[in-house]
């Protein structure tokens, strides 16, 4: 499970409701550019606001069409309750994903025991499929490297974990302690991950604004590191100067923000507009965020 993984992104009627023909045109778009996989029901995804039929419409959507193509997929279960999260893992395991990905139970933050006891029941759950855990850094608890060792070592049935990296000295204390375990980091560092040598691949945000864009600069690390890392530091100044602003200053969700990516990319009718309560942005600012996007990041807006 390495390289550029596409996230699955929910395209939303003007009634709320998940429209299903748009949605499977996205996946076919996926399958398409010939991405190293395709994940579902991660934040982009709005797993949080969703019924748990709507949630097994989709994975069955996503299942199909990628057990046809040969296309390796992964699942996500995640849900803040523990118990409709063991629900979801179940009813996932009987698609056959490569893995499936949970977060820790999160209304009450978890101990380190605690978050390793619901690991095991998840992997009961999951039967033969394995697990990657999902460590965003809005986490209630963000656990250091340290400690998701300690966490993961009883439970070898998780294979891997996506979290947000850090510095130089995180990184030395991730080689350190998580070397057992495929470590994927956000899509726009994932150049200095591999640098690194810790990251495996990314479950990308780059792939939001262009997957197939994202898949040749993914490829391109093994030939040209220095180049990819140059192309990452754009990548981080983009973000950085015209998106992130949303989120700390406007508030916008992180699921508005790849929603937004994905129409500055153009790539497929995905819209902007999230499920309510959350807000989305206007698509009235994507014209003019896609043209600077195609000036600063050439090789991925191609």
């Amino acid at each position: 499970m390495r390289g550029n993984w596409a996230t699955l992104i929910l395209p939303i009627s003007d009634d709320d409701s998940i429209d299903f023909a748009r949605l499977a045109d996205e996946i076919d778009h996926l399958i398409a550019t010939g991405v190293d996989g395709i994940y579902s029901n991660g934040t982009a995804g709005e797993f949080h606001n969703q019924t748990e039929e709507e949630f097994d419409a989709i994975q069955l959507l996503l299942a199909g069409r990628c057990k046809r193509a040969a296309m390796p997929f992964i699942i996500g279960a995640c849900q803040a309750d523990p118990r409709i999260s063991l629900e979801r893992v179940r009813r996932a395991a009987r698609l056959e994903p490569e893995a499936i990905q949970v977060i820790l139970p999160d209304w009450w933050p978890v101990t380190t025991t605690e978050a390793t006891d619901f690991l095991r029941m998840a992997v009961e759950a999951a039967g033969s499929i394995p697990l990657v855990l999902y460590h965003p850094p809005h986490a209630k608890r963000v656990f250091t490297p340290a400690e998701l060792a300690a966490i993961l070592t009883p439970v070898p049935e998780v294979v891997g974990v996506k979290l947000a990296d850090g510095d130089l000295s995180w990184y030395e204390q991730a080689r350190q302690h998580l070397g057992a375990w495929g470590i994927y980091v956000p899509g726009h560092h994932l150049a200095t991950g591999v640098k690194q040598g810790v990251a495996v691949g990314a479950f990308s945000n780059v792939a939001c604004l262009n997957p197939s864009g994202a898949q040749r600069w993914t490829a391109s690390m093994a030939s040209n590191i220095e180049r990819a890392l140059d192309v990452e530091q754009r990548l981080r100044t983009f973000l950085e100067v015209h998106i992130t602003p949303l989120a700390k200053v406007h508030g916008y969700s992180n699921a508005a923000l790849d929603k937004l990516l994905a129409a500055i990319g153009g790539w497929t009718d995905i819209g902007t507009r999230l499920r309510r309560p959350y807000r989305w942005l206007d698509p009235g600012i994507v014209s003019g965020l896609r043209e600077k996007a195609k000036a600063a990041l050439p090789e991925i807006m191609l």
